[in-house]
This record gives structure tokens, sequence and C-alpha cells, in this order.
């Protein structure tokens, strides 16, 4: 359905998610755009019923202060100057920021609050039938909230036209390789095609302690993976990823310095000569578990905790071996568990233990034991960058010792990480 649309100008602001959140939270829909954006390019958004013109500490570009060109100034419609032409900038108060952005919006725009999720599920149905057609889409499924979701809309537009490929390496957590199965294959009755790749994976690890070449094994063996995979299928003409929106934003625009690059599926092969179906790619994280409890997935999938890619590559800490990723995987399903019982889950933004590759003496049945030690790390955090400890309390953290050195093999000690971020960053490596 057509749907109005507040539009966001990157003048250097770092404020823009926030305001493009903010909007969308009144029912309006925003997209952020470059500064110079051309009378042809606003021609071209459907719906633009209103322009904000965001100024900030990345204004100045080689000397030259930016300002948005004639295309914005002369197209007739509402313009809110925020930090922009030593104009006042919005209100730090988020109340009377609010209220001031909703002046602009339903005030003077005019807008309606007619973006929801069901709209933009059937929106998306509608796009993607008319890209795809009657071809096929591949997707690497890894089982995180992103592609979970994105198999979830396009089964629902094109069923049996996608085809998921789903690759264990042997790095995930405890019950997630099958629940992967159980909902996308038994319950939503998908393509699935389930490759078990964890001894290719952990062969290739074996005796490399060093982070950043783990992260490297594992993200190239995955690519050669699914591209075997891939190039066992016949007539795809689509490559379905799970690119969002500060995806987009984090890797830079004029006026924003990337955060990092984003390559989901790690960079495929151009050979493959796939076109790209990217239906989750304005969409906010907070948006895109919406958008998954709409389509039924299951809240522990949708509502799934941050996970590295390299999955538990990077919790094992050093040189990877089979007995203490095993003790990692089962040390973390009890910590989820407790803390599930006890009401921290989804109070506290990441959990998890990481074993390192080190062993302590202890007393196991009266004799002297040589067992691995696990480190209990639990944060929170708003944007990543700094991260504070959740002060767990003390008795809950005894009974998880009590269970970590009675039920997994290998473990004698149970540590509390105390650090916040910075000095210490969340993962360990």
């Amino acid at each position: 359905m057509k749907q109005d649309m507040i539009l966001i100008l990157d003048l250097g602001s770092e404020e823009n998610p926030k305001i493009a959140r903010e909007i969308r939270a009144m029912g309006v829909y925003t997209e952020i755009h470059p500064h110079d954006i051309t009378a042809g390019q606003l021609a071209a958004l459907p719906g633009v019923k209103g322009i904000i013109l965001n100024g900030g500490p990345n204004r100045v570009i080689d000397g030259v202060e930016i300002d948005a060109g004639e295309a914005v100034y002369g197209s007739g419609l509402p313009i809110l100057c925020a930090d922009h032409k030593g104009e006042p900038a919005l209100p730090a108060d988020d109340a009377d920021r609010e209220a001031v952005l909703r002046d602009f919006v339903f005030g003077q725009c005019h807008a309606e609050a007619n973006w929801n999720m069901d709209n933009f599920i059937a929106d998306q149905i509608e796009l993607i039938r008319r890209q795809v057609g009657d071809k096929k889409v591949l997707l690497a499924l890894s089982g995180g909230v992103d592609s979970s979701v994105v198999a979830a809309l396009l089964i629902k537009a094109i069923g049996k036209q996608l085809t998921c490929v789903h690759v264990n390496h042997g790095l995930l957590r405890k019950g997630e390789p099958e629940q992967v199965v159980q909902v996308f294959r038994d319950e939503m009755d998908a393509n699935l095609i389930y490759v078990d790749a964890v001894d290719r994976f952990l062969d290739k690890l074996a005796g490399v302690a060093d982070p950043e070449r783990k992260r490297k094994i594992i993200g190239a063996e995955f690519i050669r993976v699914f591209e075997e995979e891939a190039r066992k299928l016949e007539g795809i003409d689509f490559l379905a990823q799970g690119t969002i929106y500060p995806d987009i934003i984090e890797s830079g625009t004029k006026t924003v310095k990337a955060v990092k690059s984003h390559h989901n599926v790690g960079g495929l092969p151009e050979d493959l000569n796939f076109e790209l179906v990217e239906p989750l790619k304005m969409l906010f994280k907070d948006e895109v578990r919406a958008c998954g409890k709409a389509l039924g997935l299951p809240d522990n999938m949708v509502y799934r905790q941050p996970f590295p890619g390299p999955g538990l590559g990077v919790r094992c800490l050093g040189a990877i071996t089979r007995d203490r990723l095993e003790a990692v995987r089962e040390s973390d399903a009890i910590l989820r568990e407790e803390f599930a019982k006890n009401g921290l889950e989804g109070k506290v933004w990441q959990y998890f233990t990481a074993i390192p590759d080190l062993k302590s003496v202890g007393v196991r049945d009266n004799k002297r034991a040589d067992e691995w030690c696990v480190i209990i790390r639990a944060v929170n955090t708003v944007d990543a960058m700094t991260a504070t400890v959740e002060n767990v309390p003390f008795d809950l953290l005894q009974h998880i010792t009590a269970r970590i050195t009675g039920e997994v093999a290998g473990v004698n000690r149970v540590l509390f990480d105390l650090t916040p971020k910075p000095t210490g960053t969340i993962e360990w490596e």
C-alpha cells in the first residue's frame, strides 16, 4: 500500500538513526539519504511528505561545510532544520524532541501513521514476487535472527522457489542446528539443505590459536561449503541476504565514517552471478524482530542473543579442541537455562561462557584433577561501543557454578568477568 515518508538528509549527524527510529515508532516511514540528493532522486522516492536536514560533527568535509541543494530547498516540501545554519538543534530531552518531531510530521507535513509491520510484510511479499517471478532463490540460513526472518518472509512470498542451505560448522550453541531444521523444514515445509560440516571445519581449525586466523578460516571455509552446495543446484538466479538498515548505515555515507564493512554471507565468488534479494535492508534490528514475530517465528529464535559470526570458535579461546568446545557449549546452555529460570533472560543484553586454553589444579573424587576453567560474561549495552557488567546475584552465581562443575566434563573452576567495556571488549577474542 502507498505509505507516507519523512526523508532525513545526512548533514553529518550521528543522531540520524535515532531520529528515524523515533519517527517510525509514530507509525510513519522514514529513510536516511545523502545530503546531495538530486531532484530526480527525490522525485523517485514515493510518498515524501517532508524533509529533515540534520547537521552534526561530520558536517565539514575537506574544509567545506556541506549543505543540501536547490533540489531540496526548491521542492516545496516542509523542511525541519535540526542543528543547521545556526538554528537550534532538536531538543536533547526525549519528550521535548518527540513533541517537536510529532508537530513536524503530523502538524506540518500532514503525514498519515500508516506504516506498520503487517503493511511492511504485505509490501515486501508483493515486491519479492515482482522481483523473482517464477525463478529460484538461494539463502544461507545460519539460524540467526536476520537470516531466519528473511527465510520466513521468502517462504510466505514464494514457497518452494526458495532453497535454504544451513551449514553446521560445529560452532553453534546447543540445540541451534536442530531448531533450524525443526522450524524451517518440519514446521514451515521449506526446501532446506542441511550440511554437516563439523569435522571439515574443526580439522581446518586444529592447532590454530590466533583469533584473526580462526575468523578467516571459518569465513573462508563457509564460503567454500556454501559455494559447493550452490553449484549442485540448477536454475538459481537470486541470492537472498539478511542485510538490515544498520549494516548499510555502518558501512558509511559521504558524511558518516564507516564503522565496519558488512559482507553478509562473507562475499561470495562473483562467478556465481546471483541477483540479490534483500527484503529487510530498510529495517532496524528491533523492527526485524517484530517482523519475525508477525511471521510466526518462535521467541527463542526472534529474540536470540547477539552471536559472533565465528560462533563458539571465539569463545573456545586459543586453539580449539573438541573437548573444550563441547565444554563451552554445555556450560553456555546451563548459563542460558539458569538466566531464563531466574528472570534475567531479556533483561541482560548478552551473556555467555568462554573457556581459555588453561588448566588449573582441582579436586575431583578426592583426587588431584587438572581441568579447565569456565568464564562467565554478562553485560548490558545500548550501542555495543561501551558495556557495563550485570550485577548477577551471588547465590545464583554459586548455583550456576555448582551446576557447571558438576555437569560439564573437564571443568573444575568457574570465574565471573567483572570488566566493563572499555577496558575489556564484550567478547574475549
